[in-house]
């Protein structure tokens, strides 16, 4: 019997379709696939990484050996926005409404005017350097002024860089809210360019305000929406991280359909899930650091694609001009002007200014002008282009030495530790998480656990014992235990190695009272410490420093030295003790006074600290 086909039999042009569509699915999974192996590279190498995923993308394309030809704006603008909202939202989930509160004032000025300022100069520069008219000049500016969230939120994580609290806060917050003021400034010169109407300064302000209140309100309404629903609902194992990836998205693109700001109102979202007590938190957050890092890869390699050498040649020159005074003059100066009134140090604006990383978020908005049909739109892309790669090479590459070098990154006083979550059924007040004991822990040191803490079971040589049979515990156990959620945090240090266990070549350790003056300590000791912490006392530079409350073992830098927590009551450092370390790494590490001129002056902090407990304690 023969077989007849029924209805039309596929021509050439239309197994070439599926050619072409199996081909882009190949050279789309073989991009990430390589993108996330090369990563592996660049961690080794130093390289940031997000430059490997752009030379991807260049490689592949019609200007390198992939050949694919490539310049689709509008899918790149379609992806771009999805995965810009989706690191918004990431970033807002891991930001603490506290850390919100201390910084909203200068990171909040920093957002609208430093933008501003920085778009203004950019743009000035640029006119004189690209022979341009005013309104594209300024538009140049507008493209490259706001730091880009996923690559300032990227480099601190992975980078493992801890900050000052104030200042990782500020550049946290500012990075995350300044996208909203950059993408609505694009916009406004796009219309005055294109000579559209309402483009006068109180429709600039009127919109400013509008698009970042709604998106506020949508942003807090969708996270507020989220949390209800994933607490009252009993979604299927492993639903919830897809439910919320894809409900950020809704967020994001509703705000954008009423004119609000979807970035802000992604974050904002973002911001209310991540400090609520919602269910399978634990497997939302590590799905997230997943779907962060495909999002940069699929953006970086989309950018990657869009560029072409042959056209960025005849503005490299000025392009490259242009890097260097946004770098050196521009960032710089609208940091030191909106952060002068909120005292900052000089040290901690300089890093502020350093950490002004351009990234995806610039070169997506230079695909605007060519969606818009603007004439020459090339040349914001290109521009962009090499402003970002210079950014992400110059800045990129030295954020952890300048960090050091201006006193501003801290040894992680919480370092990394490998914590097992297990999700509890109907408790969004306690998870169950496991740790392994490792020496030079404080809990090998100190073996007793905290109040809070419930142990469930230990596993010992193989063998599962319950807490009455395996007693204390034991190097190279590994715990499960019962905690609160809001303090998980705290028990990672609790088990995390610190470094601190004693070595023959440390010296002793110097006990000081928490109300005492860290200015007198580091007199003592010459310590170099910024002239804002001196006023501070022990305690207070504690709480300025960390990001939660204090705890016992809690480790802050102090020049040369380390300070550790001993005696905390009410989340209030009682009795710190000081370390000078002698490392290979602190050659030039300070020569104690004689231990005579050390007791004199002890007293002496020990008689001001009991004059200052005398005045200010409670009748």
């Amino acid at each position: 019997m023969r077989l007849v086909p029924v209805g039309p039999t596929p021509d050439s042009a239309g197994m070439q379709a599926l050619f072409h569509a199996h081909a882009t699915l190949l050279f789309a999974s073989a991009a990430a696939l390589i993108g996330i192996l090369s990563s592996l590279a660049a961690s080794r190498f130093g390289v940031p990484i997000l430059l490997v995923f752009l030379g991807v993308g260049m490689l592949a394309g019609d200007s390198g050996p992939g050949g694919v030809a490539f310049s689709d704006y509008g899918l790149t603008y379609l992806i771009g926005s999805a995965a810009i909202a989706i690191i918004l939202f990431d970033g807002g989930l891991r930001t603490r409404a506290g850390t919100i509160r201390s910084v909203l004032g200068p990171a909040g000025v920093l957002a609208s005017v430093g933008v501003l300022l920085t778009a203004g100069i950019t743009g000035a520069v640029a006119k004189l350097l690209l022979g341009l008219p005013w309104t594209p000049a300024l538009l140049i500016g507008a493209i490259v002024a706001s730091t880009d969230a996923a690559v300032v939120f990227f480099l601190l994580r992975t980078g493992g860089l801890q900050l000052k609290r104030r200042v990782g806060a500020t550049l946290e917050v500012e990075s995350g809210t300044n996208d909203p003021f950059a993408v609505l400034l694009t916009v406004v010169l796009v219309e005055i360019a294109a000579g559209g109407p309402g483009t006068d300064a109180a429709h600039v302000v009127m919109a400013v305000v509008r698009e970042a209140s709604l998106g506020v309100f949508i942003g807090g309404l969708g996270g507020f929406g989220l949390v209800f629903v994933l607490n009252r609902l009993s979604l299927p194992a492993g639903l919830h991280p897809a439910f919320v990836v894809t409900a950020a998205l809704v967020v994001f693109a509703l705000a954008q359909i009423i004119g609000a700001s979807g970035f802000l109102a992604a974050y904002v979202a973002g911001l209310i899930v991540g400090n609520r007590p919602v269910r399978a938190y634990a497997s939302i957050a590590s799905f997230h650091d997943t779907a962060t890092w495909l999002c940069q890869i699929a953006l970086f390699t989309l950018l990657g694609l869009l560029v072409s050498p042959k056209l960025i040649l005849p503005v490299l020159a000025p392009a490259l001009a242009l890097a260097v005074v946004l770098i050196i003059v521009a960032r710089p100066l609208a940091v030191f002007l909106c952060l002068a009134p909120f005292r900052f140090s000089r040290r901690e604006m300089t890093f502020i200014s350093w950490v002004g990383l351009r990234g995806g978020v610039s070169i997506f908005l230079a695909t605007i002008p060519t969606l818009a049909g603007m004439p020459g739109a090339e040349i914001y892309f290109n521009v962009a282009f090499v402003v970002v790669v210079v950014s992400l090479i110059v800045q990129g590459w030295t954020i952890g030495y300048a960090g050091r070098r201006l006193g501003v990154a801290l040894r992680d006083p919480a370092p990394e530790v490998q914590r097992i979550e297990i999700d509890l059924p109907g408790q969004l007040d306690a998870e169950l998480v496991g740790y392994p004991l490792l020496e030079q822990s404080p809990a090998a040191r100190h073996r007793a656990l905290p109040a809070w803490v419930k142990p469930v079971l230990v596993v010992r040589d193989g063998k599962i014992l319950e807490p009455a049979e395996a007693g204390a515990l034991q190097t190279r156990d590994y715990g499960y235990f019962l905690a609160p959620t809001s303090r998980l945090a705290r028990l990672d240090r609790f088990f995390a190695v610190d470094g601190m266990a004693p070595a023959p070549e440390a010296m002793a350790e110097f006990p000081f009272d928490g109300s005492l003056s860290i200015g007198a300590i580091a007199d003592l000791y010459g310590l170099d410490i910024g002239s804002d912490e001196r006023a501070m006392t022990v305690a207070e530079l504690f709480a300025q420093r960390l990001d939660d409350a204090p705890q016992e073992n809690d480790r802050i830098d102090l020049g040369a030295a380390s300070l550790i927590a001993h005696d905390v009551v009410h989340e209030k450092v009682r009795l710190a003790g000081l370390i000078l370390e002698a490392t290979e790494e602190d050659e030039d590490l300070p020569t104690p006074k004689p231990w005579w001129e050390q007791a004199l002056a002890k007293l002496r902090l020990a008689i001001r600290g009991w004059r200052v407990r005398k005045h200010t304690a409670p009748p």
